[in-house]
């Protein structure tokens, strides 16, 4: 309270209700005595405040966890078809693979044979449940990797050479903050970009380079060099396109030139930000890592100090093995400091050899624009299709039963009225019952 508010409350109140009302008001030093006296008796929390950048970073993993599911049970589904295999079953359950012609299967089989014959046509996207034997595909699974390196082997040339597709959204009113490209034709380019550690030479620790993180990126290319980053799963909604209208022709004679802008565009805009923002979070770390790193060479260095004056005293005795023991543990003593010193040193020059690695482009389109009522019927019965796999992936992967009610048909069938004003019903563990619905099934958009 300043002083003019106390000369104005001593003038024109009682004294005694102003006697109290400054007895109930907290100065600053009260405020921080009582802050300190709550420190000292619950603590700050530290072991909980530390751990919960690290839950929170958990918890974000798990949501993409329960997507992966869906994600690769629409990639199985469209690549299989290309590579002559064709899926025998539930693809949201258990399924096996079956060559479409001789030979198709070949380069599957060495990678089935790590698991027992039981379970080589069982296979699931989602984890199987306990007591039920199943090959999980999933990415690092071994029949997975080889199936995307089949399919990325036989496609991976088209995929480079490009396509005309089809993209009825293009007639579409811009969305906010991006400039209106409405009925234009555009390039879509999908790249691979990493971020790298480079190596130095003069530090044990650096002396080989090492990726750090790979990611997928997609972006659409208007005439005119604009460049805007775009889903990577954009093309999979889309109408393969057969020709090139008028509008179009301009940009396919320019494309392979504008290409060049694209990839200078991924380099400094999209995969410069990401090298910063990961040497943002190491230069966050190094405090922590640090100390961690001096803790343990003093831990190490207590360790070779027991055991010298233990090995000293044998040796004293005359005993010989202590005497080699000895001299091992001094030269490890010589040792430690050099060691520890390229440690500090080498977790210090981390972060400023952080940078870009290479991009490499992976497939190219030519998305043309179309006003069709059949295209635009087309691309919203993907968007739908997709839209309710990835939920209903989502949801098996929790443990729910999903139950698909977004047709009259199906929501009788479930034993509701006809339009039950949701897609998905779902019951998961404890009886806990949900009706979900799912985004991106009515009109035109994203997933």
């Amino acid at each position: 309270m300043s002083i003019k508010q106390y000369m104005e409350l001593a003038v024109t109140e009682e004294p005694e209700a102003v006697a109290r009302e400054l007895d109930g008001l907290l100065t600053k030093e009260q405020v921080e005595a009582l802050a300190a006296r709550e420190k000292a008796l619950y603590g700050s929390g530290g072991d909980v405040a530390m751990e919960l950048p690290r839950l929170r970073t958990h918890l974000d993993q798990e949501v993409f966890v329960r997507l992966l599911p869906g994600y690769v049970r629409q990639y199985i589904e469209n690549a299989a078809p290309c590579v002559d295999i064709e899926i025998e079953g539930d693809p949201g359950g258990y399924f096996a693979l079956r060559p479409r012609c001789h030979g198709a299967l070949d380069p599957l089989l060495q990678a089935l044979e790590l698991y027992p014959e039981k379970v080589r046509g069982r296979l699931s996207v989602s984890r199987p449940s306990a007591g039920k034997d199943a090959i999980w595909m999933h990415p690092g699974e071994p029949v997975f990797e080889q199936f995307r390196a089949q399919v990325s082997e036989r496609l991976a040339d088209a995929g480079k050479r490009g396509a005309v597709f089809v993209d009825p959204t293009s007639d579409l009113p811009a969305a906010p903050g991006v400039a209106a490209q409405a009925g234009k034709p555009y390039l879509f380019h999908l790249a691979l970009l990493s971020i790298i550690r480079k190596a130095d030479p003069e530090l044990e620790g650096l002396a080989r380079q090492e990726t750090l993180e790979c990611r997928l990126v997609g972006v659409k290319q208007y005439e005119g060099a604009e460049v805007v980053l775009c889903p990577v799963e954009h093309l999979l909604l889309l109408k393969g396109g057969h020709g090139l209208p008028p509008s179009a022709q301009r940009l396919a004679v320019e494309a392979s030139g504008m290409r060049e802008h694209a990839l200078a565009f991924l380099l400094e805009r999209v995969a410069r930000e990401l090298a910063l923002e990961r040497k943002r979070k190491i230069l966050e770390s190094l405090p922590e890592r640090e100390g961690f790193i001096r803790r343990g060479f003093d831990f190490q260095e207590a360790d070779l100090a027991a055991a010298r004056a233990k090995h000293a005293e044998k040796a004293r005795a005359g005993n010989r093995k202590a005497m080699e023991a000895l001299e091992e543990v001094k030269q490890e003593q010589k040792q430690l400091s050099g060691r520890r010193a390229n440690a500090l040193a080498s977790l210090k020059q981390e972060p400023e050899l952080v940078a870009p690695g290479p991009v490499t482009f992976l497939a190219h389109a030519l998305i043309v624009p179309s006003s069709d009522p059949e295209d635009i019927k087309t691309h919203d019965a993907n968007v739908e299709l997709a839209a309710m796999k990835i939920a209903s992936a989502f949801e098996e992967a929790a443990g729910g039963k999903v139950v698909d009610v977004h047709k009259p048909e199906l929501a009788r069938a479930a034993g509701l009225p006809e339009h039950p004003g949701f897609d998905l019903l779902v019951m998961r563990p404890g009886n806990e019952r949900r009706a979900i619905e799912v985004k991106g099934r009515a009109g035109t958009g994203d997933v």
